[in-house]
């Protein structure tokens, strides 16, 4: 069953990354395609508080979600980030982010 995932997730990031050239490229690949299907705003908990994921954004290395619970406001890097039950529309592009990060 993992080999079917994989392969799944494989085949995604080979979408999102066709005209890639280095990891930086991959990387904006992997954004772009969040940014087109995931589904924002969502509520998760991070440290035992509910927060509200506004966006996501783009640094130098890495993808964060832009989390706010009332005035406040925190990044916190994708890859740490814990996903509600259910998770929401889109996330599966989180699973292949994660993926291509592992690697």
């Amino acid at each position: 069953m993992a080999s079917k995932r994989d392969a799944a997730l494989e085949a995604m990031i080979e979408e999102a990354t066709v005209d890639a050239y280095n990891d930086d490229e991959q990387l904006t690949g992997l954004f772009t395609m969040l940014e087109d299907h995931l589904v924002v705003p969502f509520t998760t908990t991070a440290l035992g508080v509910e927060v509200t994921v506004k966006r996501l954004d783009l640094t130098d290395d890495t993808i964060v979600a832009v989390c706010a619970r009332g005035r406040d406001r925190q990044r916190i890097d994708l890859l740490d980030l814990p996903l509600p039950t259910p998770p929401p529309d889109g996330s599966v592009w989180i699973d292949a982010y994660r993926y291509w990060a592992g690697r």
